[in-house]
């Protein structure tokens, strides 16, 4: 019987728990993850100069072609 009385306690603690948002710091947070938050070139690939575009391949092979028939 002292089921009722366990089971109020777990649903105060589960609404305390959900209703609950303390304030976060970002900036404390950015820094403990060590992310740098000013870098513009994370969009930026730094593998582009290692290979060709497609297009320039493309038009490479299809000239070839053209050599190859004439």
């Amino acid at each position: 019987m002292g089921r009722g009385r366990q089971k109020a306690k777990h649903t105060k603690v589960a609404r305390e728990l959900k209703y609950f948002s303390p304030s976060t710091d970002l900036t404390a947070l950015e820094k403990e993850i060590g992310h740098p938050s000013d870098t513009d070139d994370q969009y930026v690939d730094k593998w582009a100069d290692l290979y060709d575009d497609e297009e320039t391949q493309d038009e490479d092979e299809e000239s070839d072609e053209d050599s190859r028939v004439k």
